[in-house]
Parts: structure tokens; sequence; C-alpha cells
């Protein structure tokens, strides 16, 4: 028997819709090249959006077609991110850090038609446009005045192409399983891999987000997004923002100027935002170095690298909590939240400071299990370590144009390449990433512990440690320093 309750898409379209009816003078600010601090509501940009979606009718596209962007997070992208989603095509991020033979293979192999790119990352492209055949035209971000000559054909601005559009579009009723998004894969090893996000997941996974024991989003939250919109959709902020009603500030390409942000974080009242380490050291030095503060940020997740102790103490001393995450472009991203439960609340100052550490829980949708070489699944006891691998709601099946063995195993699960633990409190830790364990001596060392401990030094800003060859113990860790400025740590 099945229950009677009405059934609806979980669709891109939903988010917009409801921030719509909900929240339509709620605000988004963003920094941009032509627009110090450009700022309009949820109403104001849904109605671009469906100018924009209106617009692309001029490119002769199919259903699923990709649409690329070369882009900062800001107001502009967030409109291409819902006007290609909801009109049916799917927004494909490019990360312009990637070297110029993977952008091309990119652009090539997801087959995109049309690139919208940011006014600084033209030049890349205008290097590359004789590789580029399958593109119709480039939108560059700017409007009619902060458009400069290039040689991308069929170039025009984004005001331009949306100038006279109407505001009202129909959308299509799309299929919850449809496509969205599209991000590759580093491509660490071999090309670059495409993870096609569908519709139902991004959505399934923005409404895991926002629970209290990961992001804790509301209507009264301020935002701040600094994780790349082109690194696996800024972990899902442009979709749960706007799902909880919160305000939401864009950085643009000063996501990771330590001064920008502690102006951005004071003069728009951010309460929550998110990044990797690199970008919390450089607010930390700036904070600490001009004596200001930021003191409405309460809370901020640290993601994509190992969270340092130093780090988490140091913003501690500064009113921040750092919380840690986990995730993967294949998860959509997250994975894991670290947030205390109750019965953690009850250790010792020192116990909680360890677990604090760890890449947290598994969110509402992800299941998570370690395994040996063999494939049998080990205790939860924080001491055995093994493969990790999850399954879940809003995980890859397989990768665009590649079977779906290359994602995950005959049973089901993916393997996500790390080494972990997962104690008793659920509470789980990479160890390291399988090709990165070093192995000496037959005894496993962890190169991520070590790089924490150096970092930890107070003479220390960055660490990396590598195996190298030995010849009696096949296989040493060696460590990487850069020190800080002034400063110069001996081995000791």
């Amino acid at each position: 028997m099945h229950g009677l309750m009405m059934e609806g898409s979980l669709s891109i379209t939903s988010i917009m819709q409801h921030a719509v009816a909900n929240f339509p003078r709620q605000e988004i600010v963003s920094v941009t090249g032509d627009n110090p601090l450009h700022r309009y509501t949820y109403a104001d940009a849904f109605a671009r959006v469906g100018k924009l979606a209106n617009a692309l009718a001029r490119f002769d596209l199919a259903p699923s077609d990709r649409i690329a962007t070369l882009a900062w997070n800001d107001y502009r992208h967030l409109e291409i991110y819902y006007a290609t989603a909801c009109a049916g095509y799917v927004c494909h991020t490019i990360n312009p850090r990637l070297f110029a033979e993977q952008i091309t293979f990119i652009i090539n192999h997801a087959n995109d038609q049309v690139i919208f790119v940011d006014p600084m990352f033209v030049p890349l492209l205008e290097a590359m446009r004789g590789q580029l055949g399958g593109v119709k035209a480039f939108v560059v971000l700017t409007d009619k005045a902060g458009m400069a000559e290039n040689s991308l054909p069929n170039a025009i601005s984004y005001e331009a192409l949306i100038d006279g559009q109407p505001e009202q579009y129909s959308w299509p009723d799309v299929d919850e399983r449809d496509a969205c998004a599209l991000c590759y894969t580093s491509g660490t090893t071999g090309d670059p891999k495409g993870v096609l996000f569908s519709h139902r997941a991004s959505v399934l996974h923005a409404m895991s987000s926002v629970m209290m024991d990961v992001m804790g989003l509301d209507s009264r939250a301020v935002v701040l997004a600094i994780v790349p919109m082109f690194h696996v959709n800024a972990w899902g902020m442009p979709y749960s923002v706007p799902m909880t009603g919160g305000k939401l500030v864009l950085p643009g390409p000063k996501m990771a100027d330590g001064e920008t942000l502690q102006q951005l974080i004071e003069a728009e009242g951010v309460t929550y935002s998110g990044g990797v380490p690199t970008v919390w050291l450089a607010l930390a030095d700036y904070l600490e170095k001009s004596g200001k503060r930021v003191p409405s940020l309460t809370r901020a997740c640290s993601g994509g690298a190992a969270l340092p102790q130093s780090l988490a103490e140091r913003f501690d001393r500064l009113g921040v909590r750092l919380e840690h995450g986990w995730g993967m472009t294949e998860m959509s991203p997250i994975g894991t939240y670290n947030i205390p439960t109750s019965e953690m609340e009850n250790l010792s100052a020192v116990e909680q400071g360890e677990l604090r550490l760890k890449q947290g829980r598994a969110v509402y949708g992800v299941q998570m299990r370690i395994c040996d070489d063999t494939g049998l699944e080990l205790p939860r006891d924080g001491e055995a370590f093994g493969h990790l691998q999850v399954r879940g709601l809003f995980i890859c099946s397989g990768y665009l144009g590649l079977d779906e063995s290359d994602a995950h195993g005959a049973d089901g699960w993916f393997d996500t390449g790390d080494v972990a633990t997962i104690d008793a409190f659920g509470l789980m830790q990479i160890t390291d990433r399988t090709k990165d364990v070093i192995k000496s001596g037959g005894e496993w060392i962890s190169s991520i512990q070590l790089e924490n401990a150096a970092i930890g030094h107070p003479a220390v800003a960055e660490a990396a440690v590598i195996g190298v060859p030995h010849p009696k113990w096949t296989e040493r860790p060696l460590l990487i320093v850069v020190p800080q400025p002034g400063e110069s740590p001996t081995k000791e």
C-alpha cells in the first residue's frame, strides 16, 4: 500500500520558486570586477534569471546541453546556476586554476555549447580558442562598458545578452533525475572525470547540509560563500542559502584576501562561512596583524584539507569556532561534518580537542564504512584503519562518458581513495590518501599526521610530507616546510 501523499519534483526550480515566494526582499551581496559591492534582492536576482533563460534561446540549445562557466563567486554566476539548470540545461563549472591542457580537455569532453567567462579569464580562452570547435558563443561577465576587445568568436557581454529580455519564463517541468550541474575532478591521475549532478541529488544535498548538526542555516543566517562556485557548487551554498532564505555574500575574486574578507564579514554581519584552511590562515594573519575582529562570525567550516589544531586554536581566540567538514566532488560534496554531541561534551577538554580535529560524522544521506584490502568491513573502534567507502542519496554512480565500474565496485560502494578510521562516536578521521600512505619497514605512516604536527610549530607556515626511497626501510617520509616570514626553523 502506497501512502496518499502528493508528489512533486525535487528540482533546482523548486528552490528558486520557494525563495521568491517566501524571501523576496532578502539580500545577495557580491564583489565583482565592474562593481566593488553589488547588492540586490532574491526577487531582483530571479527576475534576471528569467531574462537569462529567455536569452539562452538565441543559441539554439537542446535539453541537457552543457553551458560552461569560468567565473568567480558573484551574482552573475549565481544567475547562470539557476537559469541553466531550471531551463533544462546543465551548468558546467570549470576550475580556472587547472592547466590549460586540462581546461581544453574538459570543455571538449563535456561538449560545452556556450561559455560564460569572467573578463579576467578571457586571455586564457583566447589562447585555446582554436581547440574549442564545439563552442557556439562566449559571454563575458560584464556590461557593455567593461567589454574589452577580444578575439573570441561570437563574443557578447552578459548585460547586452539579457538586455530587453522578458523577466517571465515558462520553466519546464524537469525530471528530478535530469542532470543540472557538471564538475570535473582535478585529474591528479589521468584525465579529469566529469561528475554529473542531478536535480534530485542537489536538492537532497542542500536539505542535508542545512541541518543543525551540519551548517545549521536559517533565514537569519548571513552566509559568506568563500569556497569557489567552480569547486563542487561552492559546497552547495548557492542552493542551501536560498532554500533557507538566508542572506548570501559572495566575495568575487577576493576570496583569499584577508582584508576584504574581514570587511565583508563586519559590514554585512556574516554569521557563517565555509572555506579551505589556506583562506582561514590568511584571515587569521590579517586579524592578528591589524587588530581588527569579525564580531558577527561565530562559526565557520574548514574543509578541503585537514584542520590543523593550531589554526583551530587561533580562531578560538578570535571568537570563531572552526568546524571540520569533509567530502568529495563525487559526493556533491559534503560527506561528514564535525559538531560535538551531548555525549562528547562530557569528555575532558583534551579529549574534545582531539575529537574536534577528526573529519566528523556522516551527514544524513551518506553511509560510510572502512574495509581492509580484501573488502572485509572493519570495526568502528577508532583504532582499525582501512579503505574509506561511501554510498548514499547524492553520491555519483558513474562518470560522464565512462562505465559505472569506474566510479564504484560491484557492491555499490564508492571507494574514496582515502585511508581512515571511524570511532565509537561515528567520527571519521582520514589518516591519508591511499596513494600517499608511506609504507616504511612494513608499517604505514600517515603523511597527514606528520604535516599537522609540523604546522603546529609557530615558525612553520605550511608543510608537506612525501615518501622518498630508502635503502633499508624501502621508503621514508620527507618533510618539506615553508617557514613563517622571518623564521628559520631547524630540523630538530
